[in-house]
């Protein structure tokens, strides 16, 4: 299961950096390809919003 960021996302970029995987992109929200996405939660752990959640 990849983890999706959701709408609540403020783009500071926290996640990206802590990607081991490098499956973040920049944009409006930051996205996740689920593709290489391998379900550590860093980024989650990082989040000050909790944007990125696990996908269901």
């Amino acid at each position: 299961m990849a983890y999706k960021i959701s709408d609540e996302c403020i783009a500071c970029g926290s996640c990206q950096a802590e990607c081991p995987v490098e499956a973040i992109s920049e944009g409006d929200i930051y996205v996740i390809d689920p593709d290489k996405c391998i379900d550590c939660g860093s980024c989650a752990d990082v989040c000050p919003v909790g944007a990125p959640k696990p996908e269901e």
